[in-house]
Formats: C-alpha cells, sequence, structure tokens
C-alpha cells in the first residue's frame, strides 16, 4: 500500500445531529445540486427497498480513476498516480475504516458511480468497443455533508465526519456552510430542453434486430445461453441535468433515483434495481429479468400483469440470473448462507412491470466490501450467462462502452455498509448532450422484432419527460444536400473529399426566426467572398433563402428559433469541381444562456497564440478553435480568448469582441479575424446612440476598466463577458439586452 499517496487528513468519529427540513427533502438537496461532487439518492414509491433520502455533498475527497490512471482532488492537494481502481477503494475504506453504527444506512464514505467499463479491470476481455466518452471509470466523493431522512417518520439527521487537516478541526468550517446553504432562498427552476429531432441511436432497427440474430446463432452454437444487448440513445441537452432529475423524479419515483454533478458532466438515475446491499456482514442482491409495458386502462394493465406472470421465457431468464448471481455472492459468502428468499416477485413500475427475485447471504470472515463487489461486479442480470462470454459478445456487438450503463451508483461506506444500484434507466449529461441506453436479456427464443420494441418501452420515461416521442420512426432529421431533401442519416461524405481530409471546405451559421433568415444577405456576401478566395471565382448560383425554407419545413422548425447551416466542401480532387458537396441542415436553437444561474460568460484565455490566413474566413478548418474551446471547458469557463502571436486580443474560439468604456466601442484590430455580421450589426447601433467605434490592438488588461466586454454571434447576438481567466469583470446585461431588443 505504500505506493498509494498520503494525506494528512484524519477522521476521529462523525458528528450527528437531527434537524427539521424548512421544505421537502428534494428542495433541499436543490440547494447543494450545483456544488461540484454532490450526490443525491432518493428512495422513490413504496416498495421495501425504498426507505431513505440521502444527500452527499461538499466533498473532501475526489477519486477518478481511468484505466489505471487514478487522479485524487482535496481541497489542499491535487495528485495523479498509476493504481488499480479496486486497489484504490480498498485503500481509502481501511485508511477511513470507522466503529460500524447500525442507526443509519451510512454516516460517512464514499458516494459516487462504478462504471461498466471496470470489468476491464477484473476479467482480460478483448476491447472491440469505442470509448467515445472518455468518462471516468470510477467517480467516488467523499462528503463532508451526508444529510439522511428516513421516509416514513421523516426523521433527518445531519451527518459530518469529524476531520482533523493539518492538525485542525473542520467541524466548525462544515456546520457554518452547511447552515449558510441552508439559509438560502429556494432556487428558482431553471428547467431543461431535450431536442426531439436531435434524437439518434447508435442502431437502426434493422442492425439491432441482426446483432439479436447473432447473439441466436451464438447461443445455437453453445457460446451462451443469453446476453443482454442494448441501444445508446443520443440528443442535444440544455438547461438543469438536477431539474431534469426532480421532473422525473415527480412523474415516476422508483427506488434507486440518482443525481451525481461530477463537475464535467452530470448522471441522472432512475433505476428500479438493486445490485448489493450490505449492512455488516449480511448481503442482499435484487436481480430484475422480464418486463412488460403498462395497460391503458384497468383491464389492459392485469392482461399484462397476467402475461408476465405466466411466462415461461421470463421464469426461465430470471432463474438462470438467480442462479448466476448466487454463485457469485458465493465466492465471498459464508459457505451454505446464500439463499433466494424471494423469487419472481411482480413489482408495478409506472410505465412496465418487472419480475423481480431477492438473493441474501452472509459475507465470510475476512472479506470487505471490495471483495463483494469484485466478485459480483458487474450485476448479471445486465450482462448474460455466462458472464464473462456475455461480456464479449456484448463488445463484439454494441459499437461504444457502455461507461455508466449498466454500471453502478450509491455509496460504500467506512463503516461496513453498502447500497448500489444497477444504472439503468440512466442518462449522462455532458458538453450539451445526453445519452442514455436501454436493453433487454436476449435467450434463443427472443422475438427480435418484440426486443426492439421492449428498448423503447424502458426508454420511455426519460423520453417523455423531455417531451420526446418515443416513437422511433418519428426521429428523421432532413437535410438539403447536392439539390435534393434527403434524410439526414442518408447525406455521406466520401473519405476522399478533400474536405473530409484536410477541413477544405466553407461554412455559415445563420439565426432563422421563426421561418426569417436574419442577415441573410450580408452571410451569403461572407460565404461567397469566402468561395472566391478559396474554392473558385464563380459562388454556386442557387436560391439560398427558398433552400433554407425547405430545409426548416422538413424539419418542422416554422415557428421557432432555428440554427441553419451552410456548408460546402472541395469535393474528391480527382473528379471534375462540380463534385463539390453543398448541404443545408437546421436544428432547434436554445440561447446558451439558457438554464444558467449566471447570465454571462466566463472566458479563458487560451494559451496558443493563432495567426492563419484562413482566419479571415469560416472554414470547415476549425480544429484550432474546436481545442481551444474545449481547453477553455477544461478549465471551467465558456469560452476561450484567442490572441495573435503579439499577444493582442483577437476573437473568441466563437465570437467577436467588443470592450466599451465610456461612450467609446472598440473592436480588436487583428491581421486575420473572420469579419462578424452581428458584431457590425451590434457597432452600427451603439453608433445610433452616440458611442464612437473605434477598431484598435486591445490587450487582456484593456478587459478589467473597461464598462462592459461583449461577445458577439450571429446565433447568440449579444452576450456580457463576466470574467476572464477567472478574474471579474464589470459587465452586465443591461447593455446587451438593450442590444439584442433590436439587432435579433
Amino acid at each position: 500500500m505504500s505506493k498509494f499517496p498520503e494525506f494528512n487528513i484524519e477522521i476521529n468519529g462523525v458528528y450527528k445531529q437531527d434537524v427539521v427540513l424548512p421544505c421537502s427533502f428534494l428542495e433541499t438537496a436543490e440547494k447543494f445540486a450545483d456544488i461540484e461532487g454532490t450526490v443525491v439518492l432518493l428512495s422513490g414509491g413504496n416498495l421495501d427497498c425504498s426507505n431513505y433520502h440521502i444527500l452527499a455533498t461538499k466533498p473532501w475527497l475526489s477519486i477518478r480513476g481511468y484505466d489505471k490512471q487514478m487522479y485524487l482532488k482535496t481541497n489542499h492537494q491535487e495528485i495523479q498516480f498509476s493504481a488499480d481502481p479496486f486497489l484504490t477503494l480498498h485503500y481509502f475504506l481501511e485508511k477511513y475504516k470507522q466503529k460500524p453504527d447500525r442507526q443509519l444506512p451510512v454516516e460517512a464514505g464514499l458516494f459516487g458511480y462504478l462504471a461498466y467499463d471496470l470489468k476491464d479491470h477484473l476479467e482480460h476481455l478483448p476491447r472491440t468497443s469505442v470509448d467515445d466518452l472518455k468518462l471516468p471509470r470510477i467517480c467516488m466523493f467523499a462528503p463532508s455533508i451526508i444529510l439522511i431522512q428516513e421516509k416514513k417518520t421523516e426523521k433527518t439527521t445531519l451527518c459530518i465526519p469529524k476531520r482533523v487537516v493539518n492538525n485542525q478541526e473542520t467541524l466548525p468550517e462544515d456546520l457554518l456552510f452547511f447552515q449558510t446553504i441552508m439559509n438560502k432562498k429556494p432556487v428558482d427552476d431553471p428547467g431543461f430542453h431535450g431536442y426531439r429531432q436531435g434524437l439518434t441511436s447508435n442502431f437502426t432497427q434493422d442492425t439491432y434486430i441482426e446483432s439479436i440474430h447473432k447473439i441466436q446463432e451464438y447461443i445455437a452454437s453453445g457460446h451462451i445461453y443469453q446476453v443482454n444487448m442494448s441501444q445508446r440513445f443520443e440528443m442535444e441537452f440544455s438547461g438543469s441535468a438536477f431539474s431534469l432529475f426532480k421532473s422525473l423524479f415527480q412523474s415516476n419515483p422508483a427506488p434507486f433515483f440518482s443525481f451525481i454533478e461530477a463537475g464535467d458532466h452530470q448522471i441522472v438515475s432512475t433505476s428500479p434495481e438493486r445490485f448489493i446491499q450490505q449492512t455488516g456482514d449480511r448481503i442482499e442482491t435484487r436481480p430484475i429479468k422480464g418486463t412488460r409495458p403498462r395497460g391503458k386502462n384497468h383491464k389492459e394493465d392485469r392482461q399484462m400483469e397476467k402475461q408476465l406472470a405466466e411466462s415461461k421465457k421470463d421464469d426461465a431468464e430470471l432463474s438462470m440470473i438467480v442462479d448466476l448471481l448466487r454463485n457469485d455472492i458465493g465466492k465471498v459468502c459464508v459457505g451454505g448462507s446464500v439463499r433466494v428468499s424471494q423469487h419472481k416477485r411482480l413489482e408495478a413500475y409506472e410505465n412496465v412491470f418487472h419480475l423481480v427475485s431477492i438473493v441474501e447471504g452472509n459475507l465470510a470472515p475476512g472479506k470487505g466490501s471490495v471483495d463483494l463487489i469484485k466478485a459480483t461486479f458487474p450485476g448479471g442480470s445486465i450482462t448474460g450467462c455466462p458472464k464473462i462470454r456475455a461480456m464479449e459478445i456484448i463488445d463484439e456487438l454494441e459499437p461504444y462502452r457502455r461507461h455508466i450503463y449498466t454500471g453502478s451508483i450509491g455509496y460504500i461506506s467506512f463503516h461496513e455498509t453498502m447500497d448500489l444500484s444497477i444504472a439503468i434507466r440512466t442518462a449522462t449529461i455532458q458538453e450539451g448532450r445526453l445519452v442514455f441506453s436501454a436493453g433487454g436479456g436476449i435467450v434463443y427464443d427472443s422475438d427480435p422484432e418484440k426486443e426492439f420494441q421492449e428498448t423503447l418501452h424502458k426508454g420511455k420515461t426519460l423520453l417523455n419527460v423531455l417531451k420526446t416521442s418515443s416513437t422511433y420512426t418519428a426521429q428523421t432529421d432532413y437535410v438539403w444536400m447536392n439539390g435534393q431533401i434527403i434524410p439526414k442519416k442518408d447525406a455521406k461524405i466520401s473519405i476522399a473529399d478533400l474536405g473530409v481530409q484536410y477541413g477544405y471546405g466553407l461554412f455559415e451559421t445563420i439565426r432563422v426566426n421563426k421561418s426569417h433568415p436574419a442577415y441573410l444577405s450580408e452571410h451569403l456576401d461572407r460565404f461567397n467572398a469566402a468561395w472566391k478566395a478559396i474554392i473558385d471565382p464563380h459562388p454556386p448560383d442557387l436560391t439560398w433563402e427558398e433552400i433554407i425554407q425547405q430545409v426548416i419545413c422538413s424539419n418542422r422548425l416554422q415557428n421557432q428559433t432555428a440554427a441553419v447551416k451552410i456548408m460546402a466542401t472541395w469535393g474528391n480532387p480527382d473528379t471534375p469541381r462540380k463534385n463539390q458537396n453543398l448541404i443545408v441542415s437546421a436544428k432547434p436553437y436554445i440561447h446558451r444562456l439558457f438554464g444558467k444561474n449566471e447570465k454571462g460568460i466566463h472566458l479563458i484565455t487560451y494559451p496558443e497564440p493563432r495567426q492563419t490566413p484562413l482566419a479571415n474566413y469560416k472554414t470547415t478548418n476549425y480544429l484550432y478553435y474546436y481545442l481551444a474551446g474545449n481547453y477553455a471547458k477544461e478549465k471551467k469557463g465558456d469560452e476561450a480568448l484567442i490572441l495573435n502571436p503579439d499577444q493582442t486580443v483577437s476573437e473568441t474560439n466563437t465570437a467577436n469582441i467588443i470592450l466599451v468604456k465610456g461612450d467609446i466601442a472598440a473592436v480588436p484590430e487583428s491581421i486575420s479575424v473572420l469579419p462578424g455580421i452581428m458584431v457590425n450589426a451590434v457597432c452600427r447601433y451603439l453608433k445610433n446612440f452616440g458611442f464612437d467605434i473605434r477598431k484598435k490592438p486591445i490587450y487582456q488588461q484593456d478587459f478589467f476598466p473597461a464598462d462592459h466586454v461583449i461577445i458577439t454571434n450571429s446565433l447568440m447576438g449579444a452576450v456580457p463577458v463576466i470574467s476572464l481567466d477567472n478574474k471579474k469583470l464589470k459587465s452586465t446585461s443591461n447593455l446587451c439586452q438593450q442590444i439584442n431588443d433590436h439587432v435579433l
């Protein structure tokens, strides 16, 4: 254990205090929801596993692991080292082990998630699926504040680990923090929005069904008995992840609701399934197998319930998984203690019925929480049987790594208790995208069409709250490509196209307000100028306004604000130039400040200066700006400030800049910079109101004495910058609001 870092942090017991909440537990949790490392575990419904609501917040330690690279963070230090994630878990559970107290389920410990892909640290499996999300495989937080409410009595207890950091007690600081947040007014719900027309899957219906046939071939040839096969859905998302969590809980309160604010991503889970519960040496797992949708009325409901209860297929499938889990937990339990206390119990949820079994056992002496996890992870109910071969087939057939889906969420305490759910009905929100998966167990006599439909039923809870249709055929987006309106999925560009190989292309992004393109002539002038400079002297002879209207109508965006993109790529250099590709696409546009508590943008300076003549045009050679934007997000900013080689300011990765001081509005002077359409419109407006418009060299230090720092682009209009490199600026939203009322 010597390779693990040492911290000057000790825990000397746990401070406990009964508290009376001035509002509901959900409203209380919302006050803490934006703190990185906050974990909320809510128990919905009235089942016998729905007993406690738990809030864990203000972490004093965070543990993240990417493969074997572990990242630890406290208030005073950040450490990176190489270690097995399960050994890391064991190390900290042992280091901070506390005297068991069975009055509460947890008083101190680690809260967060174990991603499904941790399986690769337990078994030697071929890695044939892509890790496109690149998120931690383990993400756990040690909270300094834990709030626990017993549901039936509403008795609420505050638990604070009595930490000593560098010989100084932290309890007074933690109590003050808790009281300060509790005294805040209820948080205004910023809302959320999922984008119906952007919903996609990593499978088509045909390819999903083909994968099921492949699994059935494996079963017929004796490889396996069953495989859990899933498809992943993805859509654009804006607003508050906790607002989504709250809406889901209010509409469908399942037993294992979870919210994790991980900083660069959020997890929202509505799982009905317990993976592992530990209380001292007593352990329990509750596998679910067998699903039917709820009926439209009482009669249909009873028919579906009866159909599931009498299904021989589902009975066999559940029995198979129960045997697998008995074997798994038997590896670490006292001989003869493993038993099935309930089998094939039918449970009703908002949208589906499930069959559930309860398997119990007693942990063997010398075995702990991590031993139990390693023996059982990932849960057999969401892999298949036999487990190792099933996981190999999942990686073969599913194109992307699952990450949190079918991993586990919950807590592992410092006093020999644990409660982890199976992460199904679970969404990950990252960089404006929401992804979630749904699947089912495939056996030899599975009906592929019905299995595909079952994945849609399982996703219905989330889709309904997002006001998104769960009908798979209603998810078509359309684009105009080379003279035709076609489904977006059918728009294809050759890999020989220089636009693909070198970013040899152009684009314009246009705001369309209820079918009316804003500043269209200016956008087309800029597009044509770029065409002449980069492609050839003769721009396309097209009625772009008519094309835009066709795309808007095809995507049913006539009555809202949309972002339309015109894109051109050079084409294949081995064919005539008429082979160039022209594409027009459209999607709903929600302002980037929607759902943010702060009405402004945080700028972070990108350390790599930029100087290229391509900056004068909107080319698809956009990698520099994309990396700059990612850098800003990594530094907890919203937008990257781009500098010229002489360290003067140029623009941001998506916008132009205006500095206002007194009656002077200054625009940065730069040798190569995109001539902004919106910045020109804003400057015209300011000039009409008596401002002196100047173009001059601007440096970073000029931002701080300015009365207003504004960034502009054609989609968002004028937006105030409220900080630069984490230093506050004077900007307010008042001037920008006045501008936007006239220019948008």
